[in-house]
């Protein structure tokens, strides 16, 4: 039986567009001399997304396993980077937060996304790179929320 599997659909180019710039990411940093790992700048640039976030939640979002985060959170707070704060809702929960010393990392960080952001578009109008990125930002949005709705009952039971 042949299966035909359209290598352009839309979850294929979005999972190998991710994949090939996490790639592009991680060897871009690896060479750039911060004395970072490719996991710890993504953990900066997501808790400069989202400063103050609980350290778990912080791992959810990067997709990695809580131990790991942990070994990342240690490894940058030795560096001054970050620091952990006791979360006033929950003692046992720890919320991160970036130190000023971070600044300068970051703004390094970003800009090695940003070049590859460049050469993702190259050869892209402006105009449609904006709408791309817009269609994303609802594409995202549609998928948080579906994430919020309670699990569909089946009422034939």
């Amino acid at each position: 039986m042949h299966r035909a599997i359209d290598p352009h659909s839309f979850g294929f180019l979005l999972t190998d567009l991710a994949r090939m710039f996490r790639a592009e990411f991680d060897r871009r940093v690896s060479e750039s001399g911060l004395g970072l790992t490719a996991g710890e700048a993504r953990t900066l640039a997501h808790i400069a997304r989202a400063e103050g976030e609980r350290q778990t939640v912080l791992a959810e979002r990067l997709n990695v396993e809580a131990m790991t985060l942990s070994a990342m959170i240690d490894r940058l707070e030795a560096r001054g980077l970050v620091k952990r704060k006791r979360d006033p809702a929950d003692r046992r929960a720890k919320c991160i937060s970036l130190t000023p010393q971070a600044d300068d990392v970051l703004l390094r960080v970003t800009a090695l996304a940003r070049e590859i952001s460049e050469q993702a578009s190259r050869d892209i109008d402006k105009a449609d790179w904006a709408v791309a990125s817009e269609v994303l930002r609802q594409a995202r949005l549609n998928m948080m929320e579906a994430r919020s709705l309670p699990a569909a009952t089946d009422d034939t039971a």
